[in-house]
C-alpha cells in the first residue's frame, strides 16, 4: 500500500508511483536482453503522500496558502512557498509509514540511495518538466532516508513547481508525490541522452552529454559537457558518431566512441518500447557496465511533429560579445540583467535578458519572462536548456565568461539561429522568420542538386525537394571545424610559440594534431551525409588558395605568398606535391572513414582544379594509396570542370573519372581572362558568354560520349535561371544549387 518495489511498476502506473517511478518499472522490462540494467529500488507511493497529508489536515491549508496566486508575482510566490514547505517540514510521517519504507529498505539491502521525488504530473508524454522536485543523493541509514523522504514532500512546492503547474493548469491540490529509493550508482562516467536531436527534432540523430562521475553537475548547469551525435539508421554493424565535442575539461574525451555507440543502440531500444523520443539518465560504473537511471519522453520536439523549414535568418547585428551552445534555433533581444543568486529573481523584468553563471529549476518563474538567457556553464541538456526549449526561450549555455563580459543595463542580440554556436551580440538586432514552401510540384527534366557549406544546415537543406548534394567544400568544413593548417597539425613545431600552444589545447582530447583533423573532417561531412543518406553527396576535396591557407593558424609558416593565388598552388596540384602530401593523406583517411566505419558510402568524391591529364593519373593513384580506391565500394571519384583544358580534353579527362562537375565560376574567369577577385572588369564576368558556353556543351557532350554523368555546381544557375535552363537544353544531368535557390529554379524548369 504504501510501498511498491520498481518491479512490480509498469507505465500504467503514473497515479501510484508518478512518472518517474513509473518510468523505472518499466524500465526494467524494457532492457530485458539489452546491454544495460536499472539500479533496482522501490516507490514510497502517492498513497503514502496522501496520507501524510490528510494525517495534518494539510488540504485546507494548502488551498488557503494558494488561494488567489499570481506566479508572475515573484515576491509573493516566494513567500507561499516558503510558508507552505515549512509546514510539511514540520509534520512528521505518520509511523506506519515509517515503518513500511524502513522494511523495504532492509530489504535493498545496505550501501547508500538516491532518494528522488515522482510527482503524479511528472515526466508526463505531454508535460516533462525537468527537476520540478528534489533529488538526494548518497543518501545513508534509515532516518536520514526518512528525512529525505520529507524533504522531498516539501519540494512539491518549491516555487518553479508551483509556477510550473500554474502554467500548464494543474490543480495543485490533485497533485500527489511518490518517492523513489534507488541504489546508488557508484558512476565512472554519467550523463544525459536523447534520442532525437533535443534543438532540431531530428528523429535519425541520438544526442549524448557525458561529464566524469555523477550527472548531477550537467543536470544542474555547473559543468559543460562533452558531446557525442550518432546517426542511429547506421548503428548496426557500423560506427556512425557524427560529432564528438570535448566538454569543461577539454583534457580527453569522458566516453569511447564505442561506449557512445552503444548508449545510442541502448537509447533507440528504450524509445521502441516506449513507442516516443525519449529523454534518458545513464551513467557508466567504473567496471564498464551501463546504468539507466532514468528515462522520460521528449516533450518539446516530439509535440512539434516532423522538423519543417520555417527559420529564423539574423539580418544585422553589432560586434561579437560571447560565444557558446546555441539552445534552439531563435534570436531574442532585450537588456542584460545579470544575476547571481536566486534571491534576485523578483528584480527581473519582462523582456530582459538573463545572464548567469548557471540556472536551476529555481529560476523558473524568470526565465519565463526572459527575452533570451546566457549561462557561463552548462551543455545541451543541462536544466536551462531544457527549461528553455519548453518556454520556446533562445538561450546559450556554457558561455564562458558571460557574466564577467556582458553589463546590466546594455542592450544585447542572442542568437541561436546561426548553428551549433550560439553568438550574444552588441546592441538590437534585426531579424526576421521565413517559411519555405517545399511541394516539389512538376516533374523537371534534370536532377536538382544542392550546395550544402554548414552541416548545422544540412538537415534543413535536406527537406527540401533535391536529389542530393552536388557540392560539399572540404575547406569550408576545415575553416569552420578545424581553423588550424592541416601541416600545423602534423608538425606545431615550426609554428610559433602561441599557435603551438592553442594547438596543443585543442588537439589533446584526440591524442594527435592528425586525429584531430581527420575526427573533426570526418564528423563534419557525416553530419551532411547523414542528413542526406541515401542520396549522393558529392564531397570536393580542398581547394584552399595559398592566401586562404595563410589564414589558418599556422598557415604562414608553410604558405608563400603568391602573386596570383587564384591561380597558383592550389587543387590537384597539391595532392601530389611532396609538401602536401602528408596533408592530403589526412583528407583522405577521413573520408574513407566516413564511407568506412560510418557506413555512409553515400559519399562520393571530387577533385578540383585538376590541370593536366597526367596529374589526373597521379591524383587518382595517391588517392588508392591513402584508401579511396575508385569502384571499391562503389566509390565514384567525380573531377570539375573548371579549367579549359578540361573541356577541350573533355573524352580523356571523362575516361579517368565517374562523373564531370562544371565549376561555372573559375571555368568562366580562366576562359575570359577575368580575374575572379577584381572588381574593375566585373561587369564583363559573364558566365553565360558564348565562349564559356561553347566549353561547358563540349564537356557535356565529351562526359556522355564516354557515358559519365555531367552536373554543375557553380553560382551561375542559382542566380540565373535562364541560365539553368539552357543547361537543360544542352542535356546536363544535374543543376546543384544554392538552398535559397532551389524552389524558384525548380518552378522555372517546370516551365520548359
Amino acid at each position: 500500500m504504501y510501498v511498491a518495489t520498481f518491479s512490480e511498476l509498469r507505465i500504467g502506473d503514473i497515479d501510484r508511483a508518478g512518472g518517474k517511478n513509473a518510468g523505472l518499472g518499466e524500465l526494467q522490462h524494457a532492457l530485458m536482453g539489452q546491454d544495460a540494467n536499472v539500479p533496482d529500488g522501490f516507490a514510497i507511493t502517492a498513497h503514502a503522500f496522501r496520507t501524510f497529508i490528510e494525517a495534518h489536515n494539510l488540504g485546507s491549508f494548502l488551498k488557503e496558502a494558494l488561494e488567489g496566486l499570481d506566479p508572475s508575482n515573484i515576491e509573493d510566490l516566494q513567500s507561499r512557498g516558503a510558508r507552505i514547505r515549512q509546514r510539511i517540514r514540520e509534520a512528521g510521517l505518520p509511523d506506519d509509514i515509517v515503518a513500511a519504507v524502513k522494511g523495504a529498505l532492509a530489504n535493498l539491502g545496505d550501501g547508500p540511495v538516491a532518494v528522488r521525488s515522482s510527482a503524479t504530473a511528472e515526466d508526463l508524454p505531454e508535460a516533462s518538466f525537468a527537476g520540478q522536485q528534489e533529488t538526494f543523493l548518497n543518501v545513508q541509514g534509515p532516518d536520514a532516508v526518512i528525512d529525505a523522504v520529507q524533504r522531498c514532500y516539501a519540494s512539491l512546492f518549491t516555487d518553479r513547481a508551483i509556477s510550473y503547474r500554474q502554467g500548464q493548469g494543474f490543480d495543485h491540490l490533485e497533485v500527489a508525490l511518490s518517492v523513489g529509493i534507488q541504489r546508488m550508482v557508484q558512476s565512472a562516467s554519467s550523463g544525459v541522452m536523447f534520442t532525437l536531436d533535443p534543438d532540431q527534432g531530428i528523429r535519425e540523430v541520438v544526442h549524448i552529454d557525458a561529464v566524469r562521475g555523477l550527472g548531477e553537475a550537467l543536470v544542474s548547469g555547473e559543468a559543460t559537457p562533452d558531446q557525442y551525435k550518432v546517426y542511429a539508421p547506421l548503428l548496426d554493424g557500423h560506427a556512425p558518431l557524427l560529432d564528438r565535442v570535448a566538454g569543461y575539461d577539454g583534457e580527453s574525451f569522458v566516453i569511447t566512441i564505442e561506449q557512445a555507440l552503444r548508449l545510442a543502440r541502448v537509447g533507440k531500444a528504450i524509445e521502441a518500447h516506449f513507442g516516443r523520443p525519449m529523454d534518458i539518465e545513464w551513467a557508466y560504473d567504473p567496471d564498464g557496465s551501463l546504468q539507466i537511471l532514468q528515462a522520460r519522453p521528449e516533450t518539446v520536439q516530439a509535440r512539434k511533429g516532423p522538423p519543417g523549414l520555417s527559420r529564423t535568418i539574423l539580418e544585422s547585428h553589432g560586434d561579437r560579445l560571447v560565444t557558446g551552445i546555441a539552445v534552439g534555433a531563435d534570436v531574442g533581444s532585450g537588456r542584460v540583467r545579470v544575476m547571481t543568486d536566486v534571491s534576485q529573481l523578483s528584480s527581473f523584468k519582462e523582456g530582459e535578458v538573463l545572464v548567469a553563471v548557471r540556472t536551476d529549476p529555481d529560476w523558473e518563474p524568470a526565465m519565463r519572462k526572459a527575452a533570451a538567457i546566457v549561462t557561463d556553464t552548462g551543455g545541451r541538456t543541462c536544466h536551462a536548456a531544457i527549461v528553455c526549449r519548453e518556454l520556446g526561450v533562445p538561450a546559450v549555455v556554457g558561455a564562458g565568461d558571460a557574466t564577467a563580459v556582458l553589463t546590466s543595463g546594455t542592450e544585447v542580440t542572442v542568437s541561436c539561429a546561426e548553428g551549433y554556436e550560439g553568438h550574444i551580440y552588441e546592441g538590437r538586432g534585426s531579424w526576421r522568420y521565413e517559411e519555405v514552401e517545399v511541394e516539389a510540384g512538376k516533374e523537371i527534366p534534370t536532377k536538382i542538386m544542392v550546395n550544402v557549406a554548414n552541416p548545422f544546415d544540412a538537415w534543413r537543406a535536406a527537406m527540401l525537394p533535391v536529389d542530393g548534394v552536388g557540392l560539399l567544400r572540404l575547406e569550408f568544413l576545415v575553416g569552420s571545424h578545424i581553423g588550424i593548417h592541416p601541416r600545423a597539425l602534423l608538425d606545431p613545431t615550426q609554428t610559433s610559440e602561441d599557435a603551438r600552444a592553442r594547438i596543443a589545447k585543442v588537439t589533446k582530447p584526440y591524442g594527435s594534431g592528425s586525429a584531430y583533423f581527420v575526427d573533426r573532417l570526418a564528423t563534419g561531412v557525416g553530419q551532411v551525409a547523414a542528413a542526406f543518406h541515401p542520396r549522393p553527396v558529392i564531397v570536393r576535396m580542398s581547394d584552399f588558395k595559398t592566401n586562404e591557407y595563410r589564414g589558418l593558424l599556422g598557415g604562414d609558416v608553410f604558405e608563400q605568398l603568391e602573386a596570383n593565388p587564384m591561380i597558383g598552388w592550389r587543387g590537384a596540384s597539391r595532392y601530389v606535391d611532396p609538401d602536401f602530401r602528408n596533408a592530403f593523406q589526412l583528407e583522405c583517411q577521413a573520408l574513407a572513414r566516413v564511407r568506412g566505419e560510418m557506413g555512409l558510402d553515400n559519399v562520393r568524391v571530387m577533385v578540383p582544379f585538376c590541370r593536366t591529364l597526367g596529374e589526373a593519373d597521379r591524383v587518382i593513384a595517391t588517392m588508392a594509396e591513402f584508401g579511396l580506391v575508385r569502384g571499391e565500394n562503389d566509390l565514384k571519384i567525380y573531377v570539375m570542370v573548371e579549367i579549359p583544358a578540361n573541356a577541350v580534353l573533355a573524352h580523356e579527362f571523362a575516361e579517368r573519372f565517374d562523373g564531370f562537375s562544371i565549376g561555372s565560376n573559375d571555368l568562366t574567369q580562366l576562359t575570359l581572362g577575368i580575374d575572379r577577385d577584381g572588381d574593375r572588369i566585373q561587369a564583363s564576368f559573364d558566365e553565360a558568354d558564348p565562349a564559356v558556353k561553347a566549353l561547358i556543351a563540349r564537356a557535356i557532350e565529351g562526359g556522355h560520349a564516354k557515358g559519365i554523368p555531367v552536373g554543375i555546381c557553380g553560382q551561375a544557375p542559382s542566380d540565373k535561371p535562364d541560365f539553368a535552363a539552357w543547361l537543360v537544353e544542352q542535356g546536363i544531368d544535374s543543376i546543384s544549387l544554392t538552398p535559397d535557390s532551389v524552389m524558384r529554379t525548380r518552378k522555372r524548369l517546370a516551365s520548359l
